[in-house]
């Protein structure tokens, strides 16, 4: 476990400075991520031959016990970080992964330096297709650490447990370690590296843990010592006056309890009604978002039912699975995405195995070219759902680019009685958003797609953070131009990204003519509650602002002017 020791009291205080992520302060001492796992490497001695089918079965018990802890935790998370730690679970089953080792094992390899060996051919590969498949490489890196910390009796690789809560610094986190923080033992979390859409940042909001990203410096902050985190102002301040860290936590408190007086609904200071919903993944999910008093779901991913399988599930396993979210908003809104497989999440029976570029391939609606049939159940089941719950969800296609993919889609669904609609994640489908709602109800903004494909940047690249950031002007112009096709047509348009999860980017929105924000449980009071202090004129007077400048800074900047001016 990492030290904990105060540095002295006469320490200088420096100030660091990065991307806030999700609002709110902490005060604590630093510990970073455990040690590396001691990775073995080919001393050359050979396995004997007759040992080689027991070392097989060795390497397969380590890989099944990683497998089967990460999908325990998985069980008992909700939301992305439920869906990360299945993905990452999947990994340490896959087929691939395995054959590999044992084929180095049978090269007379010990499992320990097979399965090091093998998880190094995968991350090569990935390396090498680069974008999106590029991003997975962490993950194999850290099945691989927990696969040989168990074959060698190594401690399990990860965040520490400390005594005392603590602030987390890092260069970054494996997605798996974030998925499984304790709000209890973490209080914050700072990293040197990563963006406002990486997988940190989405699992911090849903914690609703105070994160900074992109911090430069950090390396240079001590074990042990004292750090204020502020998640507004994206600052990490090393040795902070203690009058000054207990007012700044104080204030965040106040804020925080102001906020659990929220019961919505969503609306401006002035009235203006703007829904606040929930992104959700399952029915506990959907249970928190009610008690959380979302409106409804603006974002129902139904990957969860699908990750780390070899086989598509089931209608009747599928309705089962929707039935649940319906029924925990009767009456209310509720946005189910179809099956949103590909790129980052790769399924066995859906996705193809060795494309080029798999965040510009067969993803999203684009499966259904394969397999048309796959589509096809998925609608029967969500409309099976609707029946058993007497409910009449909202069904939206992802990556859609295309009037004849809207259309085409929007056929199906209405076939069977479901309201139907897109999301808007490239910007073909912006320009062409008054085109796509002569055949849909509705559009839902993805922006962390978005911005991916509108400024040519990974949005899981740590180098690049600065142009996925969701105040890039370009990315709110292409907002600002679909959610003028919404009102030309008196349709609605809504932002389910993890922009609408940012409550001064929220009053932005609204401002730019969104009509409902979703955003993950915890971030549901602090956008409805931040809206109710502003009338609709600040709001558009604060979207021209931000559109006016040329970075996201200024962006901000701008628009906090007008907002707290």
């Amino acid at each position: 476990m990492s030290s904990t020791v105060s540095p002295p009291a006469t320490a200088t205080t420096v100030v660091l400075t990065g991307t806030p992520v999700v609002p709110g302060a902490a005060v604590g001492p630093v510990v970073r991520p455990m040690g590396a796992v001691r990775v073995p490497s080919d001393t050359g001695a050979a396995v004997p031959e007759g040992e080689r089918e027991a070392e097989k079965a060795r390497f397969r018990a380590a890989a099944h016990l990683v497998a089967e802890r990460l999908t325990a935790r998985a069980a008992a998370a909700t939301g992305v970080s439920a869906e990360v730690l299945s993905t990452t679970a999947g990994i340490a089953r896959d087929r691939a992964l395995q054959t590999t080792a044992e084929q180095r094992i049978d090269e007379g390899r010990p499992a320990e330096v097979a399965a090091v060996q093998a998880a190094q051919q995968f991350m090569d590969m990935f390396s090498a297709l680069g974008g999106l498949m590029a991003e997975r490489v962490p993950d194999v890196r850290d099945v691989r650490d927990r696969i040989v910390a168990e074959l060698t009796g190594q401690g399990e690789p990860g965040v520490p447990a400390p005594e005392v809560p603590s602030v987390l610094l890092a260069d970054d986190l494996a997605p798996a370690d974030t998925a499984g923080l304790d709000p209890a033992r973490i209080l914050g979390l700072a990293t040197r590296l990563g963006g406002t859409t990486s997988h940190t940042a989405i699992i911090a909001r849903q914690l609703g843990l105070p994160c900074v990203v992109g911090v430069g410096g950090l390396d240079d902050v001590p074990v042990g010592a004292t750090v204020l985190i502020d998640g507004e102002q994206g600052t990490v301040t090393v040795n902070p006056a203690p009058e000054q860290a207990r007012s700044r936590v104080e204030d965040a408190r106040l804020a925080a309890e102001a906020l659990a007086g929220y019961e919505g609904p969503g609306r401006t200071r002035d009235g203006h009604v703007v829904q606040v919903l929930a992104n959700v993944q399952d029915g506990a999910g959907a249970r928190a978002a009610v008690a959380a008093h979302a409106e409804g779901v603006g974002l129902f991913r139904t990957e969860l039912a699908f990750l780390g399988r070899a086989q598509e599930p089931s209608v009747e396993e599928q309705a089962a699975g929707y039935a649940e979210v319906l029924a925990a908003f009767p009456g209310r809104k509720v946005v189910v995405r179809t099956l949103d497989a590909g790129s980052d999440k790769p399924l066995a029976f859906a996705t193809p195995p060795d494309e080029a570029n798999p965040a510009l391939g067969v993803r999203g609606l684009r499966v259904a070219r394969r397999d048309p049939g796959l589509l096809e159940r998925q609608l029967d089941a969500i409309a099976e759902a609707a029946a058993r719950t007497g409910s009449t969800p909202w069904v939206m296609a992802p990556m859609v680019a295309t009037v004849p993919e809207a259309a085409g889609f929007a056929a199906a669904v209405r076939s069977r009685g479901l309201v139907p609609g897109v999301m808007i994640e490239v910007p073909s489908a912006a320009l062409h958003a008054e085109r796509l709602l002569a055949h849909v109800d509705f559009l839902s903004i993805g922006t962390n797609d978005l911005s991916q494909y509108a400024l040519a940047a990974d949005r899981l690249s740590a180098d690049l953070a600065e142009l996925t950031d969701p105040w890039q002007p370009a990315l709110l112009e292409l907002v600002a131009l679909t959610a003028a096709a919404g009102r030309r047509t008196g349709k609605p348009v809504g932002v389910c990204g993890e922009a609408a999860a940012d409550p001064m980017l929220g009053c932005v929105l609204v401002g730019l003519g969104i009509s409902s924000l979703s955003c993950a449980t915890s971030a549901v009071a602090r956008v409805g509650a931040r809206l109710a202090t502003v009338d609709l004129a600040t709001c558009e007077r604060a979207a021209e602002a931000a559109l006016a400048t040329d970075d996201p800074h200024a962006a901000r900047a701008a628009a906090r002017a007008v907002l707290e001016g």
